[in-house]
């Protein structure tokens, strides 16, 4: 049997390459020349509770009396142990303690009764407050620590007792009386305590955890115990995380760990987990953790690598530096090191292929050497795609696009059909509408977490799209629009020459308000108020294949010309499909991915021109 015994026992197993992700090893294991020492690391250790309660029940007289409580218990135990391994038969173990325990107490007793036979009754009210808090610290060595390795079987246990700490208690005693008969039972009751206390240290077990195969040379995981899961019994909940490695060097890169904003809120950072994504757009912060396992100062440099080793497609391209930073780190000290990251273009790669995951890794230097890496994975979605209908046609026109999305990327590429929000009285009405699109938009960037947006028009619903751009559309803190993207299919950008004849169809509403808004003349006037863009990439899809015959037979595409469909947009394609067939998905494929699919290059070789502003 093969065993490693760290403080009093012995080290016999060979060293192994230490390298894995917590998405999977990014090399195989290799074996090492022995190495002279044991296992070295950091272990935490969290126990918190809190607990509230309010009652409020009857007193002797349950029909008038009443005793009210409540109570609430805020308790926080941290610690943290930097095991030194490097002499096996004596580990050092260095630690500190905090503990923060507030204890909140709160009654009141109401009684209605009366001091003689000639009154008809009053209240009695007894109100009184009781709060203790408790603060504790402590550092230095732990005792008994044991962290025993069995590689035979795959498994392993460790222990320690942290340090007592030693602190202040403090309690506040108050109470008021009111109503009583006696002058002297209506005095207040105050009490005040200030004291020193130790608190005993807390002890450490964690048995019969697995070894990784893969990763032997690293020991690492986390367990939760207290609490039983029912939601009924309000406990201690405690969780210890560890991470041992063997042989390690004087450097550790012990996390990295990816958040994004929370839609909204700028600057409220929330993680990104293994099993989410970010959004394309969205500025992600990349923290990575640093520990000094030496008993000297050290200033390590630390850098943050884009990485493609272990890509199935281009695991052999280079490396690509994105930051460093330099930090000073206390023997023991373990400290982040905060980047921010600009995720644009990440969800595809700059030949258009779908990245379904980005690889990051955080390097330790020290004196021209690295020490220390580890490399972790970050999913980027596109942006979703808001579908916007004609006025008169249905938002099902585009269900299928949501289909098209994920075989095209994956299911993290959503498509967001809009939908009127309100009832109005001419819900037809282009200006009604880019109102309801402002707050569809809002509602879309909140359910997907995206800062960012693209934006799909057919027929009317582009100037319902042109419209919301120009009054509603943020100008965000990235100096970004909403919409990067916007896409118009068959739009009739400078009005129908056949609208006042709509008057006639019945499918139309029967105010006709909608019909008025597309006269060329309305559009004149339309189109000298509504111009801004605000940064946001316009093209179009024209329709050729068809006369207007109301208009002495002017090409376009049956009901917009070409001349109309145009506008003033340089980035526009032409196409023989009438109208209504402007949504057809074949069009997803030949004129809208190669606009909206862009890499972190800011392009998409098939079509190098689509960022073209006008």
């Amino acid at each position: 049997m093969v065993t490693a015994v760290l403080n009093c026992g012995v080290f016999t197993a060979p060293a192994q390459t230490r390298r894995s992700s917590r998405n999977g090893p990014v090399s195989q294991p290799k074996q090492n020349p022995r190495c002279s020492g044991g296992w070295s690391g950091v272990v935490t250790y969290k126990k918190v509770l809190k607990d509230s309660l309010e009652s409020d029940e009857p007193g002797i007289r349950k029909a008038i009396d009443r005793i009210s409580h409540k109570t609430s218990r805020d308790y926080e135990y941290t610690g943290k142990a930097i095991v030194d391994g490097k002499d096996p038969q004596n580990a050092v173990v260095n630690t500190t303690v905090n503990l923060n325990d507030v204890d909140l107490q709160w009654g009141e007793e109401k009684v209605f009764d009366t001091c003689n036979a000639r009154e008809s009754g009053h209240w009695f009210f007894i109100t009184g407050t009781d709060s203790r808090h408790t603060t504790a610290t402590a550092t230095g060595p732990a005792t008994s620590f044991n962290l025993y390795v069995d590689e035979m079987n795959g498994r392993y246990n460790f222990g320690f007792r942290f340090p007592d700490a030693a602190g202040t208690y403090k309690r506040e005693q108050h109470i008021q009386r009111s109503g009583h008969c006696q002058p002297k039972n209506n005095e207040p009751y105050d009490k005040s305590e200030n004291e020193p206390t130790r608190i005993e240290g807390e002890t450490v077990s964690v048995n019969s955890q697995k070894i990784d195969p893969e990763n032997p040379d690293t020991l690492s995981g986390t367990v939760t115990g207290g609490d039983d899961g029912t939601g009924k019994v309000r406990t201690f909940v405690w969780t210890v995380t560890w991470t041992f490695t063997r042989c390690p060097e004087s450097l550790l890169v012990t996390d990295i760990k990816f958040e994004d904003m929370r839609v909204p809120d700028w600057n409220a950072w929330k993680e990104v987990t293994e099993n989410q994504s970010t959004i394309d757009g969205n500025i992600v912060r990349i923290t990575a953790k640093v520990l000094n396992l030496s008993s000297e100062i050290k200033f390590p440099e630390v850098k943050l690598i884009e990485t493609y080793k272990g890509d199935k497609w281009d695991g052999a391209k280079k490396d690509k530096p994105i930051d460093s930073s330099t930090v000073r780190l206390e023997p023991g000290e373990e400290r982040e090191v905060e980047w921010i990251w600009k995720s644009d273009g990440y969800a595809w790669y700059n030949d258009g292929r779908p990245r379904l995951v980005q690889r990051m890794r955080a390097e330790a230097w020290d004196n021209n050497k690295m020490k220390d890496s580890r490399t972790e994975n970050i999913r980027v979605a596109p942006k979703p795609i808001v579908f916007v209908a004609g006025i008169w046609s249905s938002p099902r026109s585009f269900e299928v696009y949501q289909n098209i999305l994920t075989l095209s990327h994956s299911y993290d590429w959503k498509a967001a059909t809009f939908t009127r929000i309100s009832q109005r009285t001419s819900p037809a009405s282009v200006y009604d509408n880019a109102d309801d699109l402002a707050e569809f938009i809002k509602a879309t960037q909140k359910k997907h977490n995206a800062w960012h947006v693209d934006m799909v028009a057919h027929s009317s619903g582009g100037l319902v799209g042109r419209l919301y751009i120009h009054k509603e559309m943020e100008i965000l803190p990235d100096h970004k629009p909403v919409v990067k993207h916007f896409l118009m299919l068959g739009t009739p950008n400078l009005g129908v020459p056949c609208a006042d004849s709509m008057k006639y169809n019945d499918a139309f509403d029967g105010t006709m308000r909608t019909a008025k808004e597309l006269m060329p003349e309305e559009m004149a006037r339309f189109n000298q108020f509504v111009k801004e863009r605000k940064g946001t990439n316009f093209s179009v899809l024209i329709g050729n294949g068809s006369q207007i015959l109301c208009s002495g037979w002017e090409p376009g595409d049956g009901f917009v010309s070409i001349e109309s469909a145009r506008g003033n947009v340089s980035d526009h394609e032409y196409t023989s499909d009438s109208h209504p067939d402007l949504v057809d998905p074949k069009h997803f494929g030949t004129f809208m991915k190669k606009r909206l699919v862009t890499g972190p290059m800011a392009t998409y070789p098939l079509f190098p021109g689509v960022l073209v502003v006008d």
